[in-house]
């Protein structure tokens, strides 16, 4: 499960996902520089000719060579998503999985159009197929968000077959795990007829949409109300709470956000607990979270504002591509640290109550706000500023980051 949004406007477009994965996988944060074509370059079950690649950042599942999100140095962002159609992706061979598609779009595309040029033809070249949940051992298809300063497009896949569709100029638009590329695709693959609605075509009548369309509604407005920094953080870290449908209201500033109740357990049985912030218990929370403000001033430094685990116990990171990502992002024990405040919060919900775990959480954002607000503030003077600037924010933030985690699990340990 997943939920990507992006919104175009004058100045530029702003992207934002939140990638859902089975519990226990722990993702990292990279950057990876520029490299030259030639060789061979092995996918997570491919090899394929090394066509080169620019200089990304990615959010990877540590046993996948491919990203769950991610953008390059051209400022071009991409997120995939889950999706079910009428083809079974069990009886495809191994080939290109969503994430490997998202990394190699990156690595080539200068552009939004460009990246969605790349991966259509990589899959209709080696199409999809290979496990891509390793704890069902499921294959599955993908939809895309592909977006740069100016334009957007949302692609969605069968197997082969596929349909991209363009954001208005102006627009806004969010994917959950469903299809959503109707009539209004201008490019296709696989035999669709203009006119002809890709997902007719291709979603089941059997195959529910429920949860995804209530995520999706939460992303939507979000996008739709044109929020950036602290607003979109929100929006991620929403539970579903009544009155904060579209996540939490900013406190005084625009500063750190305020925080609503997990859904307790029950809630997981009747699909309530399935929100942007995931925290469905023993299948799939929340284990990444990304935003991206693509400027349309090629000037402007390219930067990233990443988190790790469940972002309602987790920091957004500010990451600028040119000066390197922060060593503590690559580290899987800074997710694992993350997702113990996360188990941390829900045993309190399970256990106390939704008032209790909401103590928890709101004592461990006590600590862990602080350092995000510190770590934003440093990027925004790092942007009017030189490289060494922004090299100290991602000093800062090794700094921090963990010591900041230590204090937030010494807190839960107490607290039990």
């Amino acid at each position: 499960m997943c939920d990507t949004l992006c919104t175009l406007g004058p100045a530029g477009t702003v992207f934002a996902k939140s990638s859902d994965r089975p519990i226990g996988e722990a993702q990292v944060v990279e950057v990876h520089d520029r490299r030259p074509a030639g060789g061979t370059l092995h996918t997570q079950y491919l090899a394929l000719p090394d066509a080169g690649a620019a200089q990304v950042l990615g959010s990877r599942p540590t046993w996948l060579w491919g990203f769950e999100h991610g953008m390059n140095e051209h400022r071009v962002a991409i997120g995939n998503e889950r999706v079910w159609t009428d083809d079974d992706p069990t009886s495809a061979p191994d080939g290109l999985i969503g994430m490997d598609l998202v990394r190699l779009a990156l690595e080539r595309g200068r552009t939004a159009t460009e990246a969605v040029d790349v991966l259509t033809d990589l899959l209709e070249r080696h199409g999809q197929g290979g496990i891509a949940d390793a704890t069902t051992g499921e294959p599955y298809w993908s939809s895309f968000l592909v977006a740069d300063p100016t334009d957007a497009w949302v692609v969605d896949t069968s197997g082969t077959a596929w349909a991209a569709e363009p954001v208005p100029p102006g627009g806004s638009r969010s994917i959950s795990n469903r299809l959503s590329v109707g009539a209004g695709w201008t490019r296709a693959g696989g035999g669709l007829a203009p006119g002809t609605s890709f997902t007719a075509a291709h979603l089941p009548a059997d195959v529910p949409t429920g949860f995804a369309d209530v995520r999706a509604a939460v992303t939507a407005a979000a996008a739709a109300e044109r929020r950036t920094g602290a607003g979109l953080r929100a929006a991620l870290r929403d539970h579903g709470a009544a009155g904060t449908a579209t996540g939490a209201p900013a406190t005084a500033g625009g500063r750190a956000m305020a925080v609503d109740p997990l859904p307790d357990r029950r809630a997981d049985l009747d699909g309530t607990g399935v929100t942007v912030c995931m925290h469905v218990r023993g299948f799939q929370a929340t284990a990444a979270s990304m935003i991206v403000e693509l400027d349309r001033d090629p000037d402007a430094p390219v930067v990233a504002s990443c988190a790790l685990g469940a972002p309602c116990v987790g920091v957004f990171v500010p990451v600028f591509l040119d000066a390197g990502g922060p060593t503590s992002l690559a580290d899987p024990a800074t997710w694992q640290a993350v997702d113990g405040l996360r188990r941390a919060v829900e045993r309190a919900t399970d256990d106390g109550g939704a008032a209790t775990g909401h103590e928890l959480q709101l004592a461990v954002r006590a600590v862990l706000d602080p350092i995000e607000d510190e770590l934003t503030d440093a990027a925004a003077a790092a942007r009017t500023s030189d490289l060494a600037a922004r090299r100290a924010v991602r000093h800062l933030a090794d700094a921090r980051l963990p010591a900041a985690l230590a204090a937030a699990s010494a807190l839960v340990t107490a607290w039990r």
